[in-house]
């Protein structure tokens, strides 16, 4: 990387913490700040990488093994680093991305119970090193969340699953933010938008 490396900030969070609506704040917060924002998501975020999301969200239930799943997850990571997240880095920009490194080892690790050392090998081989400057994970109560799902009424191949699954990958979610403070930033999703806008303000302040 550059000298004038750009910042790369993640969201985390389980379906049903308002990742979606606080995206889009802290990019109109960073843009007034005076910092170019690119935003992405994962998986996702170059035309292979969200055909490979299509695939996974898509799929029936049951019908794909689960390190097909963690797999094409790290296919559609290493197209989107190569075209979209490492290059805007290097220009300078802030990259804002929708899930990243962390969300895999809630789900696939947390929720279908695969090995972190297995997802830690293709880690290492996929980022080369690279990891979020900052990462705000979302956190609100199972209960809250699947309400919020339900109100919505949309359901891909994850929003089906049972409470169990939802209950380990939140679980996974927090030992993660409980082994790396310094990087990720536990916010409380369940209070009012404003409450966890000011919170978020907060946070980018302090942190960058």
């Amino acid at each position: 990387m550059t000298a004038t490396r750009g910042k790369f900030i993640t969201v985390e969070g389980s379906e049903g913490v308002g990742k979606s609506t606080n995206l889009q704040f802290i990019s109109d917060y960073l843009q007034s700040c005076g910092k170019t924002v690119v935003m992405t998501r994962e998986p996702g975020g170059t035309p292979v990488a969200e055909q490979i999301r299509a695939v996974l969200l898509e799929s029936a239930q049951g019908s794909m093994t689960d390190h097909c799943e963690l797999l094409l997850m790290f296919a559609a990571r290493a197209d989107h680093l190569e075209q979209v997240i490492r290059p805007a880095l290097e220009r300078g920009d802030w990259v804002l991305c929708d899930r990243f490194i962390d969300a895999t080892y809630a789900y696939q690790g947390g929720g279908r119970g695969m090995s972190d050392r297995d997802i830690a090998v293709l880690e290492g081989f996929i980022l080369q090193g690279l990891e979020p400057d900052l990462t705000i994970l979302l956190d609100a109560a199972p209960e809250i969340s699947a309400a919020r799902r339900d109100a919505r009424g949309i359901s891909d191949r994850f929003e089906v699953e049972e409470a169990a699954f939802f209950a380990r990958v939140r679980e996974k979610y927090q030992q993660r933010a409980a082994c790396y403070p310094a990087r990720i930033a536990l916010i409380d999703a369940s209070g009012s938008l404003e409450e966890v806008q000011t919170a978020l303000r907060t946070i980018l302040t302090e942190k960058l």
